[in-house]
């Protein structure tokens, strides 16, 4: 993204406008590294968990949630696709109430049970219902871990009614199969009669100097687990808000823990809040965030810790506490290993799906769990990233404390050359080429092709002390030279596709059902959500040439166990360039319009 945007992390402002921050005021709370908080299974409960999670990743077909997987009729790829992916999400939510809260779980088996027994009496009476009307709702309410929402909508919507005869006799064997599991599930939980999670909160609250006096705020994925973990804290002052909130209870969040408040008040000390929070909200009045769900996608940690993370803080460190699952244990060694362990088989017994999981995201579970408690993950960066700010400031203070040399660079002459002496393997050449509006920045040497660089890397590798000694020219800059040149005229020729008529219609059609069946899907970006649109439109009007069209359609197709919005996105991305979705070529041509030219060249003798 730091191609398409500007981006300043908070160490480039610290160390690039300091004086602006000064003048203003202005400070960073320095963020602390989050620190677990455990909640400690005993040996029943451990055994349920694990034994719980084994049934939900392999023991349920999920049959109830995508029907059409088992109709012996024609079914269309984008349906397939959808019905699988929402058994995928359902396997997911199911996962990730477990994690939530052992209340919020129950609640989901129980739904599950009724939903899966009711679609089965259907089927004995003859029929099948398929809800095809609300599926971008249904995704959308998967993603708020609402399932309640989702079995309403799915059993309401009964537009398509066919015949069971016409379903594949697996069909009733797996959902009968599947009710059998959800019992099973149901049966071990009822053996399990305290909240270890619950109580470790509520005894953290008490003990730790940072939560037992101030504001803090408490997240959670599932609206069950808020509302559970606000009735079980009614002895303290705590304010709610969920998606189902009021807009007058959003007043009441702003007034208590939005530090720039117009009516400040301080009638609550603890917010419980679901992701409908995590963005856009200030909530710096606290300093202290408690994810009471594992955030599976680490950028989940980042933007619920931004809420109290504001450059405008009163306060001087943010904190964070992460809950997870572990076994009882007596050192904290032992308490960190189970609860690594417990992350490690989530993404392992869901195998590809734990992508799903962690939102796309490929993250391993050490990995994930060091990311979870590591400081990097809050602010973003890692204080080490080399920042174009470096050297715009250095030019800056050349024009500003020695005009004379920075005349005297503005005016060094096209083709320059010069040669130093560089650690590496083999002698290389960097070239600085232009032309129109592109810059590109290239490196070769004898036994390597051509990498193009971006301008901070270049600059790295360019940068040298004013008192190092200039080397004599190798006898193969000229070859070197020849070899970069190559490289850029090949990535700066304009090779346009020639579109004639609408070719490919086949592939172009099963393409469109396919985005079009996925274009409404929330998690997109506005540049995917553009991107996307940009295609649909560019496939109506026949515009992509053939061969392009089949490509993308059998990448596409290529995974029968379904695609992600997601993953679309990227298959588009790959194959389809911004050159192919242009509707004219004019800022394509004002970017490569002049003569290509090489402004300088850096020699690199290898020591």
């Amino acid at each position: 993204m730091k191609y398409l945007m500007v981006r300043r992390t908070r160490s480039e402002v610290e160390k690039y406008f300091a004086d602006d921050l000064k003048k203003q005021g202005l400070k960073f709370p320095d963020v602390a590294s989050p620190r677990p908080m455990y909640y400690k299974l005993n040996e029943q409960e451990d055994k349920i968990f694990n034994k719980t999670i084994s049934i939900i990743t392999k023991g349920l077909e999920y049959a109830r949630y995508k029907p059409m997987l088992y109709y012996t009729g024609d079914v269309s790829q984008p349906e397939r696709v959808g019905q699988t992916n929402m058994s995928k999400l359902m396997k997911i939510l199911l996962v990730k109430r477990l994690e939530s809260s052992f209340f919020a779980f129950r609640k989901s088996i129980d739904r599950f049970i009724v939903s899966n027994e009711r679609f089965l009496d259907e089927f004995k009476k003859g029929y099948v219902y398929v809800s095809k009307k609300h599926s971008n709702k249904i995704y959308e309410f998967l993603e708020n871990d609402n399932d309640a929402a989702v079995e309403k909508l799915i059993d309401e919507d009964k537009a398509d009614k066919y015949p069971a005869v016409e379903f594949g006799k697996k069909f009733k064997k797996d959902l009968e199969n599947d009710i059998a599991a959800l019992k099973d599930i149901k049966s071990l939980w009822a053996e399990v009669h305290r909240d270890p999670k619950i109580q470790e909160l509520k005894e953290a609250i008490k003990t730790s100097p940072l939560l037992n006096k101030n504001k803090f705020i408490i997240f959670s994925e599932s609206k069950e687990t808020a509302e559970y973990i606000a009735e079980c804290l009614e002895e303290y002052p705590v304010l709610l808000y969920t998606s189902a909130s009021s807009v007058k209870t959003r007043e009441y969040v702003i007034q208590n823990f939005d530090a720039n408040a117009r009516s400040p008040k301080n009638d609550y000390r603890i917010l419980i809040a679901t992701e409908v929070l995590s963005e856009g909200v200030n909530l710096h009045q606290a300093n202290t965030v408690i994810n009471y769900d594992i955030p599976w996608n680490p950028t989940r940690l980042m933007q619920r810790v931004g809420r109290v993370n504001r450059i405008d803080t009163k306060f001087d460190k943010v904190h964070t506490y992460n809950f997870f699952p572990t076994v009882q244990a007596n050192t904290e060694i032992k308490l960190k290993e189970a609860a690594e362990a417990k992350i490690h088989t989530f993404i392992t017994m869901l195998g590809a799906d734990a992508l799903l999981l962690t939102e796309g995201e490929p993250v391993g579970s050490h990995e994930l769990f060091d990311k979870l408690l590591s400081a990097k993950t809050i602010t973003g960066e890692d204080g080490a990233e080399n920042s174009e700010l470096k050297y715009l400031r250095f030019i800056k203070d050349l024009r500003d404390t020695n005009p004379d040399m920075f005349d005297r660079v503005k005016r060094i002459p096209r083709k320059s050359r010069t040669a130093r002496k560089y650690k590496d393997k083999e002698s290389r050449l960097i070239t600085y080429f232009k032309k129109g509006k592109l810059h590109k920045f290239y490196m070769t040497g004898k036994d390597k092709s051509p990498e193009e660089l971006d301008f901070v890397a270049s600059a790295g590798i360019m940068e040298v002390n004013a008192d190092m000694k200039k080397e004599k020219l190798g006898s193969d800059f000229y070859k070197l030279l020849d070899k970069n040149k190559v490289e850029f005229e090949y990535a700066t020729t304009e090779d346009m596709p020639q579109m004639k008529g609408k070719g490919g219609r086949d592939s172009v059609t099963l393409i469109l059902g396919i985005l079009k069946a996925v274009k409404d899907y929330r998690k997109y970006t506005d540049e995917q959500e553009r991107y996307l649109l940009k295609v649909i439109k560019r496939l109506e009007e026949g515009a992509l040439p053939k061969q392009t069209a089949k490509t993308v359609y059998r990448e596409l197709n290529a995974n029968k166990d379904g695609i992600t919005p997601l993953k679309i996105i990227a298959v588009l991305q790959k194959n389809i360039s911004g050159k192919l979705l242009a509707s004219h070529f004019a800022d394509e041509s004002a970017v490569h319009a002049g003569i290509g030219e090489v402004i300088l060249s850096e020699y690199l003798v290898n020591k």
